[in-house]
This record gives structure tokens, C-alpha cells and sequence, in this order.
């Protein structure tokens, strides 16, 4: 089971020597025997197994869908499945919440085939609950943790995807990201990340954060099966006009997949969003040379000056969008429902604080009921700024001004050490996922090397829809670099 490709999954069914249901039947015994230790699984899909043998008819009937044709993928816990299994983003104010329609990406995953294989825990509210949380607890879920070792950070939000994806628990899984938590987790648990452009996946049956830069992505193993996902998912919904300019007809993306890639490519490296991390640094100076040796042009350093310009409208801008989006979500529930807007959610952490808010508390939360509608001058003043700062005068600005095909950073650094009782202490200064994420730009996350046995990232990051020339690229570095180790479970880093 260990580091089976979708690909290698697809050659076994074809020739007969595996099946879906003998596929999915391993993955579950596999999450049944190691998951207690990681705690990525937050539900399991009751139906899989009946699911599978419904794709095994196909295939022998002579039909199959696609590459992901019973192929067993996980889903972030907040993301909408009309079935057996709950939506929840974690809180127990959402336990026991059926979705009454399957999210457009579900229904876009089900039609090519893949299996659902089950729901992966996260940091409760994609994160955005306190300013002092700690990444991977939830109060429905508990905690994640990095299966390189049991006492550091899995990352956050979509800690659970990554970390099952890394430990071998399904083919792939998806995450959702609003600043950070496709990539960041990704890079943390050595698996490749892709946060797409704002747009390619539709939005429409996530729980949100904010609408200005919310997307769900493909977390694997390797980019190929990472872009298999994404071609998957990708398409126009008519519940999200920010798909209406989605180039849809170029989602296949494996032609993309070409070990020769980097020849002739510019990259740029803003130095001054490098971080200072001696270690990081090392290691990203072994892949330039590499990439070099591939037949690309590094320009180094690029200038980037609005790279830390935005921080404060950042916050401003989800603030407002996550009271106006998730009362949105809410509002769209069945009477069942606990709770149907952001006030309802603060009253019932507030009355279930023993079992809710154990560690940390719901600061942003409270921030954001106190903000007013999205036509006031200060949230539009704020998205505008964003806007400007991270595309006209961000990465639109650096890629023409350089010519460059992408940005290349360190995604992130070594995993952090688990503290429920001060929450998340990054130890690294990288400035790698604000600028795309804000921008709503492609971003992706390779393995590019350990540090104590523990993964760091490589990050490529270019202009809107420029997916199939990052995979590319990022193909190209993982072809000749060959980096990634599955975990070993370790209690703690071997020193």
C-alpha cells in the first residue's frame, strides 16, 4: 500500500489484480490499525465498500470513468456530502449535520469515479475560531497529529488531510485553503499541495471562511496525482460566477507532466520573503542548484515590496466576509440544525465551553459578529487594497517585470512542537502562502528535503491560471529531486 500511485492503483485494477473494493477494504484496515495514532480520520463513510463494488461492476462491464474510477480519496470535514457522513468543520455546534446536497467538487469527484472514502479532521473553523489556537484540535475531531512525529504540528486547517495522505491512509485527499491551509500542511507532512486559482474548483457546499479567497485543493503524494484531483474537481458551476473564468478546457493537466519542464523556465526568488532559518535556507539553495542543473534560469534576488503590506487588511477583509459567508452557510440548514448564524455558533461555544473551548477560545469569532454588511466603506476600502497590493502591484508586477514563469520560495519550515496550552508557536519567519492566497493565484507545495527527519517544502507560485505551467514545473523538480519518505510514526524526532 505504501506510496501507490493513482496511476499504479489504475494498472492494478485493469490487469485484475486488485479491485475497488479490495482497494478500499485495505485503506480501511490500514486507518483502523495506525490512525489512533495520528487522529487524521474524523468519519468513515459507511457506504464505501457498497461503492466500490458498484464501480468493480462498471469495469467489468467494459466501462470505466477516468483515472480516478474507484479510486478511494478523503474529504476535509467541511466540505458538503449528501450521505451517510456529517459536515461539521469540526465543532460540535454542526454535529450530526447532513448536508441536503453533495458540494459541486463531491458531485464533480463522484461523477470520474473516485470513491469517498471519508471525512478528515481539521483545526475547527478552518482555523478561524482564535487568534491562540492550535492547528489540527477540534472539539468534534481532537487532535491531528504529523506521522514524522507524534509531538509536532500536522498544520493547519486541513491538518487531517494531509496527515492521511502522508501516512497512506487513501490515494489522495482534498483540503480547502484561505491563507496557508493547503500549503502549509502540506509541506509540514511532506505531500504535495495545490491551492488553485481562486475559481478553477468551485466554492459552492464548502463552509467558509471568506468568499475573496477561499478554494478547495488536491493534497497527494506526488504531483501527478495531485493534478489528476484537480482536473477532477475543476469546473464551471452555475452557483459560483467565479468559475464562469475557469479555462475549464485545459483541466486535464497531464500533458503538464513532462520530467523535462524546468528547461528554459525563469524563477524568480524574493529574497526578503525567504525567512531566516539557516536549515531552510540550505536546503533551498540545494534545490536552486537543482533546478539549475535542470536547464532553468534563477533570478535571484526579485524585488517583491508589497510583500508585508497587507496584514492588517488581510484580517479586516475575512473578518467581515466570514459573518457575512458562514451566515450564509447557516442560514441555508434545516430546522434540525443547532445552529443556523455566526451569533448561534458563539452562543453554543459560550454554553459548552468545557467540552468546546477547553484550550483556546473563539476571539475572532467575536470579532467578526462585530463587524457590519459587506457594502461598508471600510471592507471595501480593505479588499481593494488587498487586491492591489498582492496583483497589480504584488505578483502580476514582480512576473512581468522579471519575465518570469513562477516564484520560487521555501514553502515553509520543520513542524513545531504540539502546545495546547499556548497554541501554534511557528518558529520560521517564510512568507510564502499570504501573497497567492490573497491575490487568489496558484500556488504549489513539493517535498524538497528533511530537517531532523522532518519535511520542508518547495514552493512554486504564478499568475492566475497558470496551473499547467506550475505542475509543470513542480513535476519537473520532483522528477529529479525524488524526496519524499513516507513517515515512520516516530513518538518524537530522532536527534
Amino acid at each position: 500500500m505504501d506510496e501507490l500511485t493513482i496511476l499504479e492503483m489504475q494498472a492494478k485494477m485493469e490487469s485484475g489484480e486488485l479491485t475497488a473494493q479490495e482497494l478500499t477494504r485495505m485503506y480501511l484496515e490500514r486507518i483502523q490499525n495506525l490512525d489512533p495514532k495520528i487522529n487524521a480520520v474524523i468519519e468513515l463513510n459507511p457506504d464505501a465498500l457498497e461503492n466500490a463494488e458498484t464501480l468493480d461492476a462498471e469495469r467489468r462491464r467494459g466501462s470505466v470513468r477516468g483515472p480516478l474510477h474507484g479510486v478511494p480519496v478523503l474529504l476535509k470535514d467541511n466540505i458538503d456530502t449528501h450521505d451517510k457522513m456529517q459536515t461539521t468543520a469540526g465543532s460540535l455546534a454542526l454535529a450530526g449535520s447532513i448536508a441536503k446536497q453533495d458540494a459541486f467538487l463531491v458531485k464533480r469527484l463522484r461523477a470520474a469515479g473516485a470513491i469517498l472514502l471519508g471525512k478528515t479532521n481539521l483545526s475547527e473553523w478552518a482555523n478561524f475560531r482564535s487568534t491562540r489556537s492550535t492547528s489540527g484540535w477540534s472539539s468534534r475531531g481532537g487532535l491531528t497529529r504529523n506521522p514524522y512525529a507524534l509531538d509536532r504540528s500536522a498544520c493547519g486547517s486541513s491538518s487531517g488531510s494531509a496527515a492521511a495522505v502522508a501516512a497512506n491512509f487513501c490515494a489522495a485527499a482534498v483540503g480547502t485553503e484561505t491563507d496557508g491551509s493547503i500549503i502549509c500542511p502540506s509541506q509540514t507532512n511532506g505531500v504535495v499541495g495545490i491551492k488553485p486559482t481562486l475559481g478553477l474548483i468551485s466554492r459552492s457546499g464548502i463552509i467558509p471562511i471568506a468568499h475573496s479567497q477561499d478554494t478547495a485543493g488536491p493534497m497527494a503524494r506526488t504531483v501527478a496525482d495531485a493534478a489528476i484531483l484537480l482536473a477532477a474537481m475543476a469546473g464551471v458551476d452555475p452557483n459560483d460566477s467565479a468559475t464562469a473564468s475557469a479555462p475549464v478546457g485545459e483541466a486535464d493537466y497531464r500533458s503538464s507532466l513532462d520530467p523535462d519542464g524546468l528547461q528554459g523556465a525563469r524563477l524568480g526568488v524574493p529574497r526578503k520573503m525567504a525567512g531566516s532559518d539557516e536549515r531552510v535556507l540550505a536546503v533551498f539553495e540545494e534545490c536552486i542548484a537543482l533546478i539549475k542543473q535542470c536547464g532553468a534560469e534563477v533570478i535571484d534576488p526579485i524585488s517583491m515590496p508589497t510583500f508585508d503590506k497587507f496584514a492588517k487588511s488581510e484580517i479586516e477583509v475575512l473578518l467581515y466576509e466570514f459573518k457575512a459567508d458562514l451566515n450564509a452557510y447557516l442560514g441555508r440548514l434545516g430546522p434540525e440544525a443547532r445552529v443556523h448564524s455566526l451569533e448561534d455558533v458563539i452562543r453554543f461555544n459560550q454554553e459548552n465551553a468545557g467540552r468546546v473551548m477547553p484550550y483556546f477560545g473563539q476571539e475572532r469569532m467575536l470579532a467578526a459578529q462585530k463587524k457590519g454588511p459587506l457594502s461598508e466603506p471600510r471592507y471595501l476600502k480593505a479588499l481593494q487594497r488587498n487586491l492591489r497590493l498582492t496583483r497589480a502591484q504584488g505578483l502580476d508586477a514582480a512576473l512581468q517585470a522579471y519575465q518570469l514563469d513562477a516564484i520560487l520560495l521555501p514553502s515553509g519550515g520543520p513542524a513545531w512542537m504540539i502546545d495546547l496550552v499556548n497554541g501554534d508557536s511557528i518558529p520560521w519567519d517564510i512568507e510564502s502562502t499570504s501573497m497567492p492566497a490573497v491575490a487568489g493565484y496558484p500556488h504549489i507545495t513539493v517535498p524538497a528535503g528533511y530537517i531532523f527527519g522532518l519535511p520542508v517544502g518547495l514552493s512554486f507560485i504564478g499568475a492566475a491560471w497558470q496551473e499547467s505551467k506550475l505542475i509543470r514545473l513542480a513535476y519537473a523538480f520532483e522528477q529529479a529531486a525524488k524526496v519524499r519518505r513516507p513517515p515512520q510514526f516516530r513518538d518524537t524526532v530522532a536527534l
